[in-house]
């Protein structure tokens, strides 16, 4: 089974690329990215169309509701469910999408943690009723580690809570006695390289076309459906209507903004697909088809 990865910033062409490549190898495709993996969300997060769907066989897409929960532990589960379906199905791999930080815990993989009895659980549980308390209480045991988490991240403080009570070592020297261990090796990654003028014109048009596909409807829908807590919801394009909606813009400042926090993004993307990956194959969309063909056809 050949497996490959396509990265690259927001609006750059990845899941067009992606989908040109998948019907030329017999692939399936895996999404990263952290926003299509919800239901409803189809417009802002710029998803592939239904009938780009039904042409290749797609996963991590539309399977949460938009206020549940999405994690690296639930990404990796889902890589290992989608490998399963190749194999079973004979069938090639290509993982794409934007938020390569997935994509980078695949390569690092997670560390063990200890086992948890339905006991303990429902301790836990029980004290993060008092999510305050818990979160003083780790960050007495442990500050190092606690200051990464909010405060107010319940999932991330009821796992280090879970490692203390189950193991009775603080999340710091549990992960330093259980290192990661990779879930992929090898893996051919391929980064679309794009300047930052064609990037930014690039995402102007789409913003255009989201609003002229109905963003401000979508948007509507979602708060009236979810509210404003979900993680979800304080996503770029959906923030930003939100300010129009509560009369706090006009609607042509909320274009810009979508846009420029649309090319912020961007410019992070690229960053970090330049300095956490080793042995990128880096091209630009109109070179990059060819070169991931030729790379393939040389692995035969």
């Amino acid at each position: 089974m050949i497996q490959l990865a396509i990265i690259g910033p927001t609006a750059s062409g990845k899941s067009d690329l992606a989908i040109k490549i998948a019907k030329k190898i017999d692939a399936y495709i895996l999404s990263i990215d952290s926003l299509s993996i919800y239901k409803e969300i189809d417009i802002v997060s710029a998803k592939p169309s239904k009938e780009e769907l039904e042409e290749v066989r797609h996963f991590g897409i539309n399977l949460l509701n938009p206020d549940e929960y999405f994690s690296v532990e639930i990404f990796i589960n889902l890589y290992k469910e989608v490998v399963t379906a190749c194999k079973r199905d004979k069938k090639n791999l290509i993982i794409v999408g934007g938020t390569s930080f997935y994509l980078k815990s695949l390569l690092q993989g997670l560390s063990d943690i200890p086992k948890i009895t339905q006991e303990l659980s429902l301790h836990v549980k029980a004290k993060l009723k008092n999510l305050q308390n818990c979160y003083e209480f780790l960050s007495s045991l442990d500050k190092e580690y606690m200051k990464s988490i909010s405060p107010n991240d319940s999932y991330r403080i009821e796992k280090a809570l879970l490692i203390y009570e189950a193991s009775k070592l603080t999340p710091s020297e549990w992960f330093k006695q259980n290192p990661k261990k990779p879930v992929i090796e090898n893996l051919p990654i391929f980064n679309i390289d794009v300047g930052r003028d064609i990037l930014r014109d690039r995402i102007k048009k789409r913003t255009q076309k989201m609003l002229a596909s109905g963003l401000i409807d979508e948007v509507c829908r979602l708060e009236q459906r979810y509210r404003r807590l979900p993680h979800s919801m304080g996503s770029i394009g959906i923030i930003e209507v939100l300010e129009y909606l509560d009369g706090r813009v006009t609607i042509e400042q909320m274009i810009e903004n979508i846009s420029t926090h649309t090319a912020q993004l961007a410019k992070r993307q690229q960053t970090f697909n330049r300095t956490q990956f080793e042995s990128v194959v880096s091209a630009p969309l109109e070179e990059l088809e060819d070169i991931i063909l030729s790379s393939i056809h040389s692995q035969k």
